[in-house]
């Protein structure tokens, strides 16, 4: 029941920043001129890193055509928190405008996370290390289950699955995928490997621009060293004593070869045989 109340309420989060957008002049929320410098970003933000190309021709565009949809604010003691629209709120910065359309949302701490989280989410502008963050933010956040946040935010369990699981990478590798060095397809590779393999793998993509096909193909060979110096070391621990075999192999006259945890044994003639299956019965 817990659960089917939380997915009810992210329903409802969803509608209502919908409702925000598609009813400018609602009573409950008022859209007005806002002076930029009077807004701060939302602490809560969960995309981290922006294209500062794709910023600037945004920022062509408002300067040509204006700002075609206004950010999403809530009043704070001393001005506004933005709480939607990061990319049009720093473009409008890089345009030199002075004030920006925003909407006016009542809203809580608690809100101000979630608008950020599904905002981006639903406009795929997270890289996939932010992704997981968000997906992992909203798991948390709401109580609920992987299944249960595939049917609100309309992704399959199996992508947040997948995606959820590069948050096992080392910060390295993850910073990789931040800076677009290395694929969401090569990391999903990486995942289980030991922190040492993972930047041997990330420095070869980044080196040698590995495919995922050879990354996988290069992975095959590491995890074949790694269980065979296992053997190996299993081998060397789990050393038999083989001394009284010998000596009775000796006071028979029976010819024998000790190789780590094998003994060979070896007959010049068919009385050896017989004389060596006497001693056994």
């Amino acid at each position: 029941m817990k659960n089917q109340k939380l997915g009810r309420g992210l329903d409802a989060l969803l509608g209502e920043m919908d409702e925000a957008y598609d009813n400018e002049s609602s009573q409950r929320d008022s859209i007005l001129e806002i002076p930029l410098k009077d807004i701060r970003p939302n602490p809560f933000q969960p995309r981290k890193s922006f294209s500062e190309e794709s910023l600037y021709e945004l920022a062509e565009s408002i300067k040509n055509d204006g700002l075609l949809q206004p950010i999403v604010v809530t009043e704070d003691i001393d001005g506004y928190i933005l709480i939607a629209g990061e990319r049009r709120f720093r473009a409008s910065k890089l345009a030199k405008l002075k004030v920006i359309r925003s909407i006016v949302l009542n809203s809580d701490e608690h809100k101000m996370r979630q608008f950020a989280l599904i905002e981006n989410i639903q406009r795929e502008e997270l890289n996939s290390v932010e992704l997981a963050e968000a997906y992992n933010e909203l798991i948390k956040l709401h109580e609920i289950t992987h299944e249960e946040l595939s049917s609100m935010i309309h992704k399959s369990r199996t992508h947040i699955t997948n995606t959820l699981r590069l948050l096992n990478l080392s910060q390295k590798t993850r910073k990789a995928i931040v800076d677009k060095k290395i694929t969401a397809g090569h990391a999903k590779v990486l995942v289980g490997l030991d922190e040492k393999n993972q930047q041997l793998v990330v420095d070869s993509i980044i080196g040698q621009k590995l495919s995922v096909r050879d990354v996988e193909n290069m992975l095959k060979i590491i995890k074949e060293k790694d269980t065979s110096n296992i053997d190996e070391k299993t081998s060397i621990t789990n050393r038999y004593d083989f001394s009284e075999l010998k000596n009775k192999f000796d006071n028979i006259g029976i010819s024998y070869k000790v190789n780590n945890n094998k003994i060979s044994l070896s007959f010049s003639s068919k009385s050896e045989i017989e004389k060596f299956i006497s001693h056994i019965q």
